[in-house]
C-alpha cells in the first residue's frame, strides 16, 4: 500500500512539473522568431542604406554632346521678315442683277483688259419692257411739247403744262433705269488682270452677288509684311528689298517699299509694310508666302554660333559653354578608380542675340571668339555637368541652307 501510494504521488509530482515546461517552450519560440525576423529586417535596412549611399555618391557618366566654336564674322546689317504677296486688285467678278446666263465670253486663265465683256445674261424681258417704256416716253414728250404751246397761247393752265412736263420726265427716267438694268446684265472686267477658274455655267440662273470668276491683277504685285516697331525709324519709302519663295528655289525677286502703315499694332507692337514688285512674268502669285530681306547699313563684326546652341527662353537666351578643368583628388570613376587629367564641364551663360542668317545667329553680348558651345544634347545638361565631345553628327550650321531634294 505504501509503495503504491508513493508511486501515485511521484506521478502527480511529474505531471505538475510538465505544465510549466510547455509554456517556457512557447516563450522561447516567440523570442527566437522575434530575433530571427528582427535580424532579417535589420540586415535589409543596412543593405538599403548602403545601396542608397552608393547610388547617391555614384559618379554621373559624362554626357555626349556636339560642340561648335564661336566665330567672328563680318555681317552686313540687315533685317529679315516674312510676308504674303497680294494682288494690286483682286476680286470675284459678280453680277448686280440676277438672271440666266446666255453667253460666256472668256476662258479660264485668260488675261483681259478692263471693260472686256465676260458674261451676258438673258435680257429678252427687259428689252421688251424697254421698248414699251421708250414708246411711252415718246408720247409723253410729244404731249409735253404740245401742252407747252397751248400754255404759251393761254389755252391751258400753267399747272397742266407742268404736270405734262413732270410725266415726260418720269417716263424718260424709267427708260434710263431700264437701260441701266440691261447694262448690268452684261458683266465686264472691272480692271486689267488674269481670270481664274469659271464658277458659273451656261444656262445657269445666278442671283445678284453670286461669283462668276475670280480676277487678279498681279503685274505689278504687292508684298505685305510686318516688322518690329524698333525698326520703324530704319525704314523709308523707296528702300530696296529682296524676296524669295519656296516654290521658286534659286530665284530672288527685287522690289521697293511703297507704303508704311502709320498705325502700329497695339497687340503685336509691329508695323505693317507694303512693297511693290514688277512681276513681269507673273511668276509671283497672290497668297504666296515669301521671305523678305533688306540691308540697313554697312558691315559690322559679329560673333556667330549655330541657332541649335541657343536655348530661347522668355527670361533670356542662354548657351552652355565648355571649359576645361582638372579632376579633384576625391573624384572617381564608375569602378571607384581615381580620375586624373583634364575634364570638360559646361556652364550655362546668358547671352544677347541679334540677327539670324540661315542656321546661324549673331551674338551681341555674352560670348567671345574661340569659345566652344554645345550644339546638341542641351536637355540633359546642367551647370558643371561633365561632358564628352562627339562631333560625328552635328546639326546644320549654314548661313544659306538649302533643302536636300535628292
Amino acid at each position: 500500500m505504501t509503495d503504491q501510494h508513493d508511486t501515485t504521488r511521484h506521478d502527480e509530482h511529474r505531471a505538475t512539473q510538465r505544465k510549466p515546461s510547455s509554456k517556457k517552450r512557447m516563450v522561447w519560440m516567440l523570442i527566437g522568431a522575434t530575433v530571427i525576423f528582427g535580424g532579417v529586417f535589420a540586415v535589409k535596412a543596412v543593405m538599403n542604406t548602403g545601396m542608397n549611399e552608393f547610388f547617391d555618391n555614384m559618379p554621373q557618366p559624362p554626357a555626349s554632346v556636339s560642340v561648335a566654336v564661336a566665330k567672328a564674322e563680318r555681317w552686313r546689317e540687315g533685317a529679315e521678315a516674312v510676308g504674303t504677296f497680294v494682288a494690286v486688285n483682286g476680286a470675284d467678278v459678280t453680277t448686280e442683277a440676277g438672271g440666266v446666263i446666255r453667253e460666256i465670253l472668256f476662258e479660264p486663265g485668260q488675261r483681259v483688259k478692263a471693260g472686256t465683256v465676260l458674261v451676258r445674261l438673258n435680257t429678252a424681258n427687259e428689252e421688251a419692257t424697254l421698248r414699251a417704256l421708250d414708246a411711252a416716253a415718246k408720247l409723253a414728250v410729244s404731249q409735253r411739247d404740245r401742252w407747252r404751246e397751248l400754255g404759251q397761247q393761254k389755252l391751258v393752265s400753267l399747272a397742266d403744262v407742268e404736270q405734262r412736263a413732270a410725266d415726260a420726265a418720269s417716263t424718260l427716267a424709267q427708260v434710263e433705269a431700264q437701260r441701266a438694268l440691261i447694262a448690268q446684265k452684261t458683266i465686264r472686267a472691272p480692271f486689267d488682270g488674269t481670270l481664274g477658274i469659271r464658277k458659273a455655267n451656261l444656262g445657269q440662273f445666278i442671283a445678284p452677288g453670286s461669283p462668276i470668276v475670280n480676277l487678279q491683277s498681279i503685274s505689278p504685285i504687292f508684298l505685305d509684311f510686318t516688322l518690329p516697331q524698333q525698326r520703324m525709324d530704319q525704314l523709308v519709302e523707296g528702300t530696296m528689298i529682296r524676296a524669295t519663295v519656296d516654290s521658286l528655289p534659286g530665284r530672288t525677286f527685287d522690289g521697293r517699299i511703297t507704303a508704311i502703315e502709320p498705325l502700329i499694332d497695339a497687340e503685336t507692337r509691329s508695323v505693317k509694310v507694303q512693297a511693290t514688285f514688277v512681276n513681269g512674268d507673273n511668276a509671283l502669285r497672290p497668297g504666296t508666302f515669301a521671305k523678305v530681306g533688306f540691308d540697313l547699313g554697312g558691315e559690322q563684326s559679329v560673333i556667330v554660333i549655330p541657332q541649335t546652341a541657343v536655348s530661347f527662353n522668355p527670361y533670356g537666351n542662354a548657351v552652355y559653354v565648355i571649359r576645361e578643368t582638372q579632376y579633384g583628388p576625391d573624384e572617381k570613376d564608375m569602378q571607384g578608380k581615381p580620375l586624373t587629367g583634364v575634364k570638360l564641364v559646361v556652364q550655362q551663360r546668358f547671352i544677347k542675340t541679334g540677327a539670324t542668317r540661315g542656321d546661324l545667329v549673331a551674338v551681341i553680348e555674352g560670348l567671345k571668339p574661340g569659345e566652344r558651345v554645345v550644339t546638341s544634347g542641351l536637355l540633359k545638361l546642367r551647370n558643371d555637368a561633365v561632358v564628352t565631345i562627339n562631333n560625328k553628327v552635328q546639326p546644320s550650321a549654314d548661313s544659306a541652307p538649302k533643302p536636300d531634294n535628292s
